[in-house]
């Protein structure tokens, strides 16, 4: 001050104003310096707020893509199974077809080596068109052979007078000059037990199938000599 007292008072005046000048400058820096600071550290913190966004999207984008996917192979395999379901029942009820077709016929047991008066390719084979689209789908073959395990003599006083089925093998009873089981209490019929494996294959998805069934038939004493020995 003692100096600035030894200068003219304009000088003083105009050093002092410079003075206030270089604080007032100094202070505008240091605000410009922290609103810098301030600014980058945003940017700063708008970065990283914007790259855990970016994971947090690509992780649920990951998770999605293997919901979705998931999804698809097990809707692929709840059809897989259904579909072998459907082809496994097919073959299963060409079978059974095929059996109650065998069993229908006389020659099941007057031939039992070719029951089917046509069959589609070798003896004792049928072909079903399952799809109905004019092609055979699956070929039906009884194997082995069908067999009798079972033959019995059915007795005329075990007959049903009243029942036609049961008439038809009385007749000639009565006679006891050569009548075949005249003397024995033989009727003319017998009953007879087989046991018949249908073999289905679906000849497009190779499906197959085995069903067995044993069957009780009324036959023929002649027959039942000869194809139940």
């Amino acid at each position: 001050m003692r100096l600035l007292q030894t200068i003219h008072p304009a000088v003083a005046m105009q050093i002092v104003n410079f003075t206030y000048d270089q604080n007032q400058v100094e202070l505008e820096r240091t605000k410009a310096m922290r609103i810098s600071h301030n600014a980058n550290q945003m940017k700063f913190e708008i970065r990283l707020q914007q790259g855990a966004t970016l994971l947090v999207s690509m992780i649920m984008l990951i998770l999605i893509t293997l919901l979705v996917v998931s999804m698809f192979y097990f809707g692929k395999g709840n059809l897989q199974v259904v579909a072998n379901m459907q082809q496994q029942h097919e073959v299963v009820s060409a079978a059974q077809s095929t059996l109650e077709s065998a069993i229908s016929s006389t020659l099941f047991f007057t031939n039992p080596s070719s029951v089917f008066p046509t069959p589609c390719t070798t003896a004792n084979t049928l072909c079903v068109d399952s799809n109905g689209d004019g092609t055979a789908d699956i070929t039906v073959t009884l194997t082995p052979t069908p067999a009798c395990i079972k033959v019995q003599a059915l007795l005329n006083s075990a007959l049903n007078l009243s029942d036609e089925e049961d008439l038809g093998c009385t007749v000639g009873v009565q006679q006891s000059f050569g009548v075949a089981g005249a003397t024995s209490g033989n009727s003319m019929c017998a009953n007879s037990v087989w046991e018949v494996t249908a073999v289905a294959n679906d000849v497009v998805t190779e499906a197959q199938a085995y069903v067995t069934q044993g069957i009780s038939v009324r036959v023929a004493s002649d027959d039942a000599a000869t194809s139940c020995p």
